[in-house]
């Protein structure tokens, strides 16, 4: 992020920010290099990007930092970090960012095919897999069977030239004249006319012959599995080899392929027509090639000739000035159905060129579908993309991209690829080899991942799940909150608009306790929820109940809400701290409060009050090092939840869990109760919201995990990374796992969390096949010494296998299965979509 003048020191001081940065065009689409921190200059179209501003006007009023003017967040830093009066702090430089391997032009990008697939198929550019075959014959097997059915045709084919066949000529005597054959059923042709007819004859006979050869032996799978599939050039050589060896039977007569088509040739046209040379060569060249063409087509010539002749030419570029055509993705059918042929043709010229990447082109269709809605704003977006081009609708930080993306990105339907469904058994067939990805619709349904540390939870799949939902809020459509531990790997400072580091004094951001909120009661229930709710103990209601009575007396007396110390002093009773409040109280006449105030001053001390708990969580963050976090005053300034329910924010949260671990487990606790309580008082749920917690040991309660079964229906997701399953209160085991949608088992996994998976994933009917082997009693003497002769050879007894086939129901995954048999980097993971859509329990390679 940059961090000049943004991010500094805790105190009076600077109060700049700089403004966006438009990049330079591409050097290879689809990327755009990422601005680099520092200073941006001022991005001469900024006012263009104003007047075509795609979100609603609810969310141009959205700021994190209360008391700011909007001006100054639209037209915020580089990293969306608010103007702030705090003095900087030079910090160290940022290393440099590593660029990925440039893709495929963005013209190719958007014309890929990306078809309707289960939830979880990588759909870019997806084919399906052949059909299954039932059983696959062994090599040996093939061979065995082509010999056999080859010696049989060469025996069957010897028999009929020497005359060994019986009646092998009634068959051609019945359709023929009687005159052209000797008397008897084995008497020959006569006169030259049944000498043609049995030459015919005989070569329709070696047809049949060949082909059921060649059906018996199965040639055609022995071509495919020991030819074919080693591809070019060994496929021509060896077509090239067998045409010759055919041409050399053919010409010496030993295949009755030329005297059959003379005799034809003659029969039809007559035999005069042998008097001239040339047409006797013309007739044999027609052999020659129609006995080639079937080898050409098997060798595939045509196609290695024109890969040869074309290897050494690149391909032409595409011509900007070609026809549009209004069918293609990448020619903008949506403006011009619209009428703004202008503004389409501009776009288009920006993605020929490479001026524009795949970020681009996802923000600028969701800000026409947006501005559909509104037809005032149709005309501003359509000027804005005459102007700015690729650069229109831009982020309010100005960037057009990430840093860097450890992950392969579909923007355009909000996928990321994490890894590839395994070649198992427990996999179905159609899913084997191919990608899984993860996109909205499945995280509306929220995920948890169990895993021991080591496994790959945050670099396999929560980091690519925050850089996607990073990459969807660049383009104006989500807002990502990602909490971690400081220094896990989440993504690089210039990857969010927001850092919230707790505890750092060079911190730009502070976390508001009440979550933003003005209402004492919401706020009381929340922060309860966060402090206590952990604790199977204490009702958290009550709690709520002795916050309330303390938060809305202070806020009726102040103005805000108390800061950590007061709050500290409030519940654990302190005189002085109740005689204040209560002057302050009587002095406003806020005569309600003081009913309030008095109340809790007879519950205090009672057998089961909660403020003593109450207190000692809070005396978690009254620490030194938190010293001057959580303030509630005019001079506060931290950031806001509800801002992620308004804007396209991307949000990280650094908890100091090395040194305050208790403290981080508290506030991470917070965050999601906050989060499942402010998404679901949405209004506007066009944006889809999503909390990402790299670690969410302790912070699932009962109350959140009702909030987490809300999230889908006001377009929101969570997801949850565990070491185990254990980490969540035992009577939360089975409603966390019905809860949410999409669950993830590393490898390394225990067998009792292996078996609450398995039961979370239910069972299937399969087939069984049970082989019982009998031995065999032989009851005639020479069947008694067969059997005893074969058991001296083998030293094994006569058996008989009984195989018995029928349906029962098995756990798809079996405990011991998911603690024994998932290979290192593997994970078994089942998704499920808003729609109710899901997907079978799959083992996945994961290379996220």
């Amino acid at each position: 992020m940059d961090d000049d003048g943004t991010r500094g020191g805790r105190g009076p001081g600077a109060d700049r920010a700089p403004g966006p940065a438009a990049p330079p065009p591409p050097a290879h689409p689809p990327r755009v290099p990422h601005p680099a921190s520092g200073t941006h200059p001022a991005d001469p179209h900024q006012g263009d990007r104003n007047q075509a501003d795609p979100y609603p006007a609810g969310r141009k009023q959205a700021d994190p930092q209360p008391g700011r003017p909007a001006e100054q967040w639209r037209a915020g830093s580089a990293s969306a970090q608010p103007v702030e009066h705090r003095q900087a702090v030079p910090g160290p430089a940022a290393p440099p960012v590593d660029q990925p391997a440039p893709g495929a032009p963005v013209d190719a990008w958007l014309r890929t095919p990306r078809p309707q697939q289960e939830p979880g198929v990588w759909r870019y550019g997806y084919t399906p897999p052949p059909p299954e075959e039932s059983e696959r014959v062994s090599d040996r097997s093939l061979l065995v069977g082509a010999l056999i059915a080859l010696l049989s045709a060469l025996l069957l084919w010897s028999l009929w030239r020497n005359g060994y066949l019986p009646y092998r000529l009634v068959p051609l005597k019945l359709f023929t004249p009687g005159e052209w054959w000797n008397p008897g059923t084995s008497g020959g042709p006569r006169t030259i006319e049944g000498s043609d007819a049995l030459t015919v004859y005989e070569a329709i006979l070696f047809g049949l012959l060949a082909y059921g050869c060649g059906r018996i032996g199965n040639f055609s799978e022995l071509f495919r599995r020991h030819v074919a599939e080693r591809g070019q050039p060994f496929l021509a050589l060896a077509a090239a080899a067998a045409a010759g060896l055919t041409q050399l039977l053919v010409w010496k007569e030993t295949l009755p392929v030329v005297r059959p088509v003379l005799v034809l040739v003659a029969s039809v046209a007559g035999g005069e027509i042998y008097q001239s040379q040339t047409v006797v060569n013309v007739i044999y060249g027609l052999i020659a090639a129609a006995v080639l063409w079937p080898f050409a087509r098997l060798g595939r010539w045509r196609e290695l000739i024109a890969a040869r002749r074309g290897g050494g030419t690149a391909p032409a570029p595409a011509d900007p000035s070609a026809p549009a055509t209004t069918t293609s993705a990448d020619q903008w059918p949506e403006l011009r159905a619209a009428g703004w042929a202008d503004a389409a043709d501009t776009l288009t010229a920006e993605v020929r060129t490479g001026r524009m990447n795949d970020v681009d082109v996802a923000r600028l269709r969701h800000a026409w579908r947006l501005a559909t809605r509104r037809p005032d704003r149709l005309g501003p977006l359509a000027e804005s993309v005459l102007r700015t081009g690729g650069a229109a609708a831009l982020h309010p930080s100005g960037h057009r991209d990430l840093p860097r993306r450890t992950a392969r990105h579909d923007v355009l339907t909000g996928q990321v690829r994490i890894g590839r469904c395994a070649d198992d058994s427990h996999n179905p067939y159609v899913r084997r080899g191919t990608g899984l990805a993860l996109d909205p619709a499945l995280l509306g349904t929220s995920l948890l991942a169990v895993g021991p540390p080591g496994a790959g939870k945050s670099a396999r799949l929560v980091r690519p799940a925050v850089e996607a939902l990073a990459l969807r809020a660049l383009a104006g459509q989500a807002a990502v909150l990602a909490v971690g531990g400081a220094g896990e790997p989440l993504g690089p400072d210039d990857a969010f608009d927001v850092v919230v580091r707790v505890g750092h004094p060079g911190s730009a951001h502070d976390i508001d306790l009440y979550g933003g909120t003005t209402d004492p009661d919401e706020a009381a229930a929340v922060l309860a929820e966060g402090l206590v709710g952990d604790v199977g103990s204490l009702d958290s209601r009550r709690a709520a109940t002795v916050l309330a009575q303390l938060l809305g007396p202070y806020r009726a007396a102040h103005g805000h809400f108390p800061s950590v110390p007061e709050l500290r002093e409030l519940l654990d009773g302190t005189p002085a701290a109740f005689a204040g409040l209560r002057a302050s109280l009587e002095a406003a006449g806020h005569h309600a409060m003081l009913r309030e105030l008095d109340a809790r001053s007879r519950q205090a001390g009672g057998p089961g009050d909660p403020a003593p708990a109450l207190a000692d969580r809070v005396a978690l963050l009254d620490r030194p090092t938190f010293a001057g976090f959580f303030a509630t005053g005019p001079d506060a300034r931290p950031f806001e939840l509800r801002a992620l329910g308004q804007y396209p924010l991307r949000v990280r949260v650094d908890l100091p869990e090395r040194g305050h671990a208790e403290a981080s487990r508290l506030l991470t606790r917070l965050l999601l109760a906050q989060f499942t309580a402010i998404t679901a008082a949405r209004t506007d749920t066009s944006l889809f919201v999503c909390l990402v917690l790299d670690d969410a040991t302790h912070a699932v309660t009962a109350e959140t995990v009702r909030g987490i079964r809300r999230l889908r229906s006001v377009n929101a997701g969570a997801v949850l990374a565990l070491r185990t399953v254990d980490d969540v209160p035992e009577a939360l085991h089975t409603p966390l796992l019905g809860a949410v949608g999409c669950t993830a088992a590393f490898s390394g996994i225990t067998t009792w969390d292996g078996k609450r998976f398995a039961e979370a994933w239910g069972k299937e009917w399969v087939e069984t096949r049970e082989v019982a082997q009998h031995t065999v009693f032989a009851d005639q003497p020479f069947t008694r010494a067969l059997h005893a002769l074969r058991k001296l050879v083998t030293g094994k007894a006569v058996t008989t296998d009984a195989v018995t086939v029928r349906q029962v129901e098995k756990e798809r995954w079996s405990a011991s299965e998911l603690a024994y048999a998932v290979p290192s980097g593997h994970a078994v993971i089942r998704l499920a979509n808003v729609d109710g859509e899901h997907a079978p329990p799959l083992l996945v390679h994961l290379d996220g």
